[in-house]
């Protein structure tokens, strides 16, 4: 848990569970955006210390091995750039699904589909995370997704599914 300076208090991370359709898409959208930052400090400290994930067949467990995951992932998905949409939460849990695109070292891109499980502790910070993911080759013509989502779409239309 993320300490204020005096030590004793816990800083919240909000919004906060339980969720409703406003704050649960306002979550899908904050962590949506810092992914596409490809920081992989931003992106960890959403998660609580303790935090355990299901990435694929990779399970990972704390901050400091959710941000060396990520160096990696960014290290090998270059011009990454995603899509999250809200699918379904109740009280700490979020359901989301995702697209992504990037390209490998030889010039391959890739449009990966991929559905994630989330449960946050009380102070908002994610505690669980289960990603399953599929890769599909696409052409570079192919692409649609290109960086972050301006403002002005967030909570717009969901991804097509091909």
């Amino acid at each position: 848990m993320i300490r204020a300076p005096d030590e004793r208090t816990p800083v919240s991370r909000p919004p906060l569970p339980p969720f409703d359709a406003t704050t649960a898409a306002r979550k899908v959208q904050a962590a949506e955006d810092a992914w596409n930052t490809r920081d992989p400090e931003k992106v960890a400290a959403a998660y609580s210390e303790d935090s355990v994930w299901r990435n694929r067949d990779r399970f990972v467990t704390g901050r400091a091995e959710i941000a060396e995951f990520l160096r990696g992932k960014w290290d090998r998905e270059l011009e990454y750039a995603l899509r999250k949409d809200l699918w379904a939460f109740e009280g700490n849990r979020i359901a989301v699904r995702f697209q992504y695109e990037c390209r490998d070292v030889d010039g391959q891109w890739w449009r990966s589909y991929g559905n994630e499980l989330w449960e946050f502790d009380a102070e908002g910070y994610m505690r669980r995370r289960e990603a399953s993911i599929n890769d599909v080759p696409i052409a570079e013509s192919e692409r649609r997704i290109h960086g972050p989502r301006a403002e002005a779409d967030h909570g717009g239309p969901e991804q097509p599914l091909r």
